[in-house]
Formats: C-alpha cells, structure tokens, sequence
C-alpha cells in the first residue's frame, strides 16, 4: 500500500492567520477518513490545501507523488486530475443536462476524445445508478440524485483520492444514508481513499471509519468512537 497524503509538521495559513498547526496526517490508497469538527475550526482549509487552493506554509506535504510545499499554479491543473471532490451544495452548471456537466468537466481536465469521453461519463452515471437521467437538467432532479451526479462528476478521472465535504449537509437523513452507501461503494469500486468531512455524527457511527478531530488549531485521531472520555470537551451536538 502507498500513501495518497502525507503531510509532516505541517501548518495552513488563511489571510495570515494560522488556522492548523503540527499537522501529522497520512493516508494510504483506499482508506476512508471521517473529519469531525466544529464549523470554522480548520476542516476545509484542511481540504483547500490538499487540492492547493492554499499553501502548505509550514512543514512537508505531498498528495499523490505532488510536493505541497513546491506546488507551481501550472501543477495545480494535474493535481487536481488525480483528486475527486464532492460539495455539500452539489455545483452542478445549471444550464445543461447531466451528460452534459461530465463532459463538460472532462473536456477541461484534458480529455480530447469524444469516444472515450462519452464512455467514461455513461460509465461513472451507470456506478452512481443514474444512467436514466443523462439527459436530465438538474433542476428536475432531486437533492440525493444531484449528490449522486456530483459524485459521478468527481469518479470521471479515476481519482485517487476522493475529498467530500459535507456531502450529507443538504440532505434528510434516509438520503444521506444512501449516499454515504454509495460513496463508500464507489470509493472500493474505483480503489480510491476517502476523506470526509462532516457534521453528522450519526453517518460516523453507522458507517465507521477512520475518524480525525479538528479542535482548537490541531488534528488529532479518534482511536475508537465508542469510547470517548466523557469528562473531555467534545460536543456532538456541536460538529
């Protein structure tokens, strides 16, 4: 197994201010890891780094064989090749039809050939159950199946690293369970790891996983769930 993240002594600045410090995260290929974390504690400055919309401004770092620390604006492009990203508000074009989005999104990471290209956005809609609705406007589909397209959309380059944040945060509970069955799914199906960031307690406890706490500027592992201290600050209600 290799490692997908890798990031040693790390720190992320926002605006100047230091939001994480002492990062020490790794991840290998096909592993799921759950970010829990209060609103504004650092969890997607955490995700902007890995797919470099900030700056590793401390310490090492390298996501899929990219050094962080030496990341050029033209490698971003190719970093971001090798990254699926899934949004809590889905941000799908809203002027054309599913089929239309996945093309569109393989035609900017690269892809030239119409052949291939239609292969691969009918084969991503056919591992997210949607192959019915290629030719749907999303507006006419509903929040769990637009999750499904965002998913879809971010299978198409066969990414090694899946990042999802809050990917539940939009949906009713039976819904974000099936998404979070799906995503899961897929992930094993294409070997991808995972990271995810979210709120919802209860996703992490009926599907476990790795579990990592951002908490005041630090990152530290939750060994097991189930066995939190009672008498330390943690506040599920609060993440």
């Amino acid at each position: 197994m290799g490692k997908v993240v890798h990031i040693k002594n790390g720190g992320i600045r926002q605006s100047g201010a230091l939001v994480l410090s002492d990062i020490q995260f790794d991840l290998e290929d096909n592993e799921f890891v759950y970010l829990i974390g209060k609103t504004g504690s650092g969890k997607s400055s955490l995700l902007k780094t890995i797919y470099g919309e900030l700056k590793l401004s401390e310490g090492e770092g390298a996501i899929a064989d990219f050094n962080l620390s030496k990341l050029s604006k033209k490698d971003i492009p190719m970093l971001r090749r090798r990254i699926g990203i899934v949004f809590q508000d889905f941000q799908l074009l809203t002027d054309r039809t599913v089929f239309s989005n996945l093309l569109f999104v393989l035609g900017a990471t690269g892809w030239v050939d119409k052949t291939l290209m239609n292969n691969r956005a009918t084969d991503v809609l056919r591992l997210v159950g949607l192959e019915g609705k290629a030719n749907s406007m999303p507006h006419a589909l509903s929040g769990g199946e637009q999750q499904r397209v965002a998913i879809a959309r971010a299978l198409l380059n066969k990414p090694e690293l899946i990042l999802a944040d809050e990917p539940t945060g939009n949906l009713d509970p039976e819904t974000s369970e099936e998404i979070m069955r799906l995503l899961l799914a897929v992930a094993k199906e294409e070997k991808s790891a995972v990271i995810m960031a979210t709120h919802d307690m209860s996703m992490v406890e009926k599907f476990p996983g790795r579990v990592v706490r951002v908490e005041n500027g630090k990152m530290k592992e939750v060994n097991n769930m189930n066995s939190f201290d009672p008498f330390t600050p943690f506040d599920a209600q609060a993440l």
